[in-house]
């Protein structure tokens, strides 16, 4: 393949297989980046410090986010100058999701907050160089009018990993280091159809660039959609780490729901129900009509409405209904989103580096989202300032997709 070629837009549309295997790979991913934040880091955490586990967890979950805010980028850009026979992502793909599996066993084994931080950050490592991988083939090998589905079907694991990933660790296996065990071999097996089976074009030798510090910085003046992209993505995956972080102690302190672990597994099923209505068909109207914004920023209201609910009541009930609503909007704006973002990426030559950089919105936000929660919840109106929190930053970055002008 000629580096034009490489670089062109693609064509020819993606077939279900190819679209099913990079799903299973995702199942993987998730499953591996949520499940542990969500339960297993939140009861190994409780068990370790009880007095302290919202400060624990924060700062546990913020350092690994730290390390996903450099790592991501970082072996995006790798992935992008990655020749041999093997392809570019897919080395990257299988190599994260084996260090991430040894991240996730090595978490599994510790016995101090401190331990388990950086148990974590070696799973971060890992499954963001797979992440890297996974979010660039989208780009390399979807035509852009197939785009908002595909990413509609790839938002689906996003939400069912935390779903599936639960069930196994709460209902399947029993101990926590038996969670995380499980995990680990199930990232790399989700990985193996795509890495063996899909096709990944080989970069020639005469395309590769070194890496240099400077690339990573991507000039808001120079590519104004891209800064006003990766901002809108920011505030409405900060929103969400200010809703979601805490949810287990949530149900446990302000909604007093009897068996919080059970409590997060239902609200899960629902979030995933509404994901999985909106996802798909909200990204094949979008593909249809060639239109992105305006149901980026629907579906960023409609999160925000949840969030605000939550801000007026601390009931089982209204959780429940939250909890659909916020995955009915999440669904439709993650699929969307993501394919708006494809469309603004500066150079063909760097997507997974762009992508990286993009990623940085979503990994920020878990490094920015406990320093802000945990004070929140402790000295500024608890549970119902800090969902009053969420909402306001998740549709102040539906307001500014606006600003937006080169995709309609």
């Amino acid at each position: 393949m000629t580096t034009q070629e490489l670089y062109s837009e693609p064509r020819v549309r993606v077939g279900a297989g190819w679209i099913s295997a990079l799903v299973l790979a995702n199942l993987g991913l998730f499953m591996a980046f949520l499940t542990p934040i969500q339960v297993l880091l939140a009861e190994q955490i409780d068990e370790l410090s009880p007095s302290g586990k919202e400060v624990a967890l924060g700062w546990a979950t913020g350092v690994g986010a730290l390390v996903a805010v450099v790592a991501n980028p970082l072996a995006g850009a790798l992935s992008d100058r990655t020749s041999g026979r093997f392809g570019r992502r897919r080395p990257w793909i299988l190599g994260g999701a084996v260090l991430g599996a040894v991240g996730l066993a090595v978490t599994a084994a510790q016995t101090t907050v401190v331990g388990v931080a950086l148990g974590w950050c070696l799973a971060q490592l890992g499954l963001n160089a797979m992440l890297a991988g996974t979010n660039a083939v989208v780009p390399d090998q979807v035509p852009v009018r197939q785009r908002a589905a595909v990413s509609g079907f790839l938002g689906i694991p996003m939400t069912l990993g935390l779903v599936v990933g639960a069930l196994l660790v709460t209902m399947v296996v029993t101990g926590i280091a038996t969670g995380y065990l499980l995990l680990a071999v199930l990232t790399v097996l989700c990985a193996l159809p795509f890495v063996l089976f899909m096709p990944d074009p080989q970069v020639p030798v005469s395309a590769r660039e070194p890496v240099r510090l400077k690339d990573f910085w991507v000039s808001p003046r120079a590519y104004p959609d891209f800064g006003w992209a990766w901002l809108t993505r920011f505030l409405v995956m900060l929103g969400n780490a200010l809703g979601t972080l805490f949810l287990l102690y949530f149900l446990k302190d302000a909604v007093h729901y009897p068996d919080p672990d059970e409590g997060v597994l239902i609200l899960t099923l629902l979030y995933t129900a509404g994901v999985v209505v909106t996802a798909v068909a909200g990204g094949v109207v979008s593909d249809r009509l060639g239109r992105r914004k305006a149901l980026v920023a629907a579906g960023s209201a409609v999160m925000a409405v949840a969030s605000l609910l939550l801000t007026l009541w601390h009931t089982w009930p209204m959780a429940m209904g939250a909890a659909a609503l916020l995955g009915l909007g999440f669904g439709m704006y993650i699929a969307v989103d993501q394919a708006l973002i494809t469309q603004v990426l500066p150079q063909a030559g760097d997507r997974a580096k762009d992508l990286g950089v993009i990623n940085v919105a979503n990994s920020a936000p878990q490094v920015l989202g406990p320093a802000l929660a945990a004070p929140i919840v402790t000295y500024a109106g608890g549970y119902a300032g800090l969902y009053l929190s969420a909402a306001v930053v998740t549709a102040l970055g539906g307001v500014l997709v606006w600003k937006i002008r080169s995709v309609p």
